[in-house]
């Protein structure tokens, strides 16, 4: 995917709930790499499309909104004040599978085989492999329609927010 850098927190796949340590963990991120955006999951059930919804995206989601604003910029925050890296603010974040609204549509029609090989290491989560493909597609193509995309291309949607 061309990711230089990786960091696993070690919280088990379908258990992470939105704590103060997980939130720790991801704003000690944040301070040590400085990122100019972070990428998370909704914080918010999105009934039309309920797959995008597992209670521990959604937890990921809280935890990665709470670790961008206030916990990476707030040197006074309880839970950070061991913390020895130095104070950083996200200037937004992209948010993807939320209902409340979509403000970038991103054509991923180029990296659909990237995105499906990534997603296909993923074992445990994918019983019917040979339906996901289709299923993943159908969403990008739907996705891609609301954005005013051409038939035929794929998209990802964002609600960017601008957390300076």
């Amino acid at each position: 995917l061309g990711v230089e850098d990786l960091f696993f927190l070690g919280y088990a796949d379908g258990e992470l709930e939105a704590t103060l340590e997980v939130r720790r963990d991801i704003a000690e991120v944040i301070r040590q790499v400085r990122p100019d955006r972070v990428l998370t999951q909704s914080a918010e059930r999105n009934y039309d499309r309920i797959a995008a919804s597992h209670p521990d995206h959604l937890a990921a989601g809280v935890a990665a909104l709470c670790a961008v604003y206030p916990d990476a910029r707030n040197p006074f925050a309880p839970h950070m004040i061991a913390s020895t890296r130095e104070i950083h603010s996200v200037p937004e974040v992209w948010i993807m599978g939320g209902a409340t609204r979509v403000d970038r549509y991103v054509d991923i029609t180029a990296n659909f085989d990237r995105k499906m090989k990534a997603l296909l290491c993923h074992d445990s989560q994918h019983p019917d492999r040979g339906s996901m493909e289709q299923r993943v597609k159908e969403w990008g193509e739907a996705i891609a329609a609301q954005g005013g995309l051409p038939p035929g291309r794929l998209a990802e949607g964002f609600q960017i927010v601008d957390t300076r």
